[in-house]
C-alpha cells in the first residue's frame, strides 16, 4: 500500500526464482514497511538514457540504508523468458550482479529496451525482471505524473526525482 493508494504485484518465483525471492524476503522482512517509497520517475521528457524508456523506480528511500540485503545474481530475461511490459516489475542495477530488491522499479507500458540484448544497457543484459502488476497500474500512472524536481538528482538521474516521494506504507505477501 503507498500514500496514493495500491499496488498489487505477482512474483514468477517459477521463471525468476532468485529475483523474486530476493523481493520476496524484503517483504517478509518488512523492509519496505519503513523507510522505503517511490522517488524517481523516468518519463520521455526527462529520460537521459537510449532507448528511452518510461517506468518509475522505489525502494529504501536512503541508499545506505543498512537493512538492505546484498545484491542477487543477474537473471536475464533471456534466462527467464520475461520481459518488461506494461507493469512489468524489475530489479534496478549498475552492472550485472548489482540488482536487489533495495531497488526496484515498474514498467509504465512496453519497455523492450529493458530486455536482454536491447540498447538501454552498453552491456547488453537487460535489467531482471520478477513479476507483474495485477491490481494498481492506475496507482502506477498516477506516481508517474508526479511533480518532479528539474534541480534534484545527479547527471543521469537529474530531474527525475519526484519532489515528495510516495511512501511505501506497508506491503505483504498474499498467498
Amino acid at each position: 500500500m503507498t500514500t496514493e493508494g495500491p499496488i498489487v504485484i505477482a512474483l514468477d518465483t517459477r521463471h525468476a526464482p532468485r529475483s523474486a525471492g530476493d523481493f520476496l524476503q524484503y517483504v517478509q522482512r518488512g523492509l519496505y514497511d519503513q523507510g522505503a517509497g517511490f522517488y524517481r520517475v523516468v518519463r520521455r521528457d526527462n529520460d537521459h538514457g537510449t532507448p528511452p524508456i518510461e517506468v518509475i523506480q522505489g525502494g529504501l528511500l536512503d541508499e545506505n540504508d543498512p537493512r538492505a540485503l546484498p545484491p542477487v545474481a543477474h537473471e536475464s530475461t533471456r534466462q527467464t523468458g520475461l520481459h518488461h511490459l506494461d507493469g512489468t516489475v524489475s530489479l534496478a542495477r549498475g552492472a550485472p550482479g548489482t540488482g536487489g530488491g533495495a531497488a526496484f522499479f515498474i514498467c509504465v507500458g512496453p519497455q523492450p529496451g529493458l530486455d536482454a540484448g536491447a540498447l538501454r544497457n552498453p552491456d547488453g543484459q537487460g535489467f531482471a525482471a520478477l513479476g507483474q502488476v495485477v491490481f494498481g497500474m492506475d496507482t502506477v500512472r498516477r506516481i508517474h505524473a508526479g511533480d518532479t524536481d528539474p534541480a534534484l538528482g545527479e547527471a543521469y538521474v537529474q530531474g527525475q526525482m519526484l519532489k515528495q516521494p510516495v511512501r511505501l506504507l506497508w506491503a505483504r505477501e498474499v498467498k
